[in-house]
């Protein structure tokens, strides 16, 4: 008895000072890694980097710190880290082969952070979707549509496919198709339009707005009226023109047409006896 109690106190005499140093080094070494994070993050943001970026860049730093930290750790119990990191080399190519689809998505959203086509905010069109972002992260996007419901999107996805960004620039042009009927004055119609512009007052003076003639339809002349905007005015500038078009146009009795049909009917009459 007393010799199992003899080794067992020589074995924590050797390997107790090792342990004690391995948890503190992993202790010290994680909270030293989300320290380093969060300052890396806060600099980043005091630097004006985009919010998206930060938000993504700090799991990253902390987790290849933690790692670090582990490896650190292990030394410390007198593990050989050569053989540990090959061991880990080979699990990560088999996990990484077994998870090719999720990490698809992960260097899709590595690559929508880096390369910004979108930020948080904006309202995009992508993978067959469109909404307000809301989230952008590792794996998934996510996206707020105009009733308010939740649609999360794949990074992959997004990536592979064409992404439309209403919010890219700080302008855009509201296009508007106005018929008129054939009968109408065309020269009255266009300063009708141009009066409503001119009265619309989230229409921009530069670029100058157009009315223009485009097309001789079947049943109407189209007049194309194409008025730029503030970004964040857009649907709001568009509602207005619409309403305001329709009304000078029926006050100046000037016909809006629509498409119409005449149907000739021709009864078959029972031939005379």
């Amino acid at each position: 008895m007393n010799e199992h109690l003899k080794a067992l106190s020589l074995l924590l005499t050797a390997y107790l000072p090792k342990v004690a140093a391995a948890g503190i080094v992993f202790f010290a070494g994680r909270w030293l890694a989300n320290w380093v994070a969060r300052i890396v993050a806060r600099l980043l943001e005091a630097n004006g980097v985009e919010p998206t970026l930060v938000k993504f860049l700090r799991p990253v730093i902390f987790n290849a710190s933690l790692i670090v930290v582990v490896i650190t750790s292990l030394r410390q119990l007198g593990v050989d880290t050569s053989s540990f990191l090959t061991v880990i080399g080979a699990a990560g190519l088999a996990v990484g082969l077994a998870l090719k689809d999720s990490l698809s998505h992960l260097s899709a959203g590595a690559m929508l952070v880096l390369f910004r086509p979108f930020k948080i905010g904006d309202f995009i069109t992508a993978a067959g979707v469109s909404g307000e972002v809301r989230e952008i992260s590792l794996f998934n996007t996510e996206l707020a549509t105009v009733d308010n419901q939740k649609i999360v999107v794949p990074n992959s996805s997004i990536v592979n496919g064409i992404i439309t960004n209403a919010c890219a620039h700080p302008t855009r042009r509201v296009d508007l198709t106005i018929g008129v009927g054939y009968q109408d004055d065309l020269r009255r119609a266009k300063e009708v339009l141009a009066t409503v512009v001119e009265a619309e007052p989230l229409a921009l003076k530069e670029p100058a707005p157009a009315i223009l003639v485009v097309e001789l339809a079947e049943s109407s002349v189209n007049l194309a009226c194409r008025v730029w905007v503030k970004t964040e005015d857009y649907l709001k500038a568009r509602s207005s023109l619409i309403e305001g078009i329709k009304t000078a146009l029926e006050q100046a009795g000037i016909s809006i047409p629509f498409p119409q049909q005449e149907v000739r009917v021709v009864l078959d009459r029972e031939p005379s006896r």
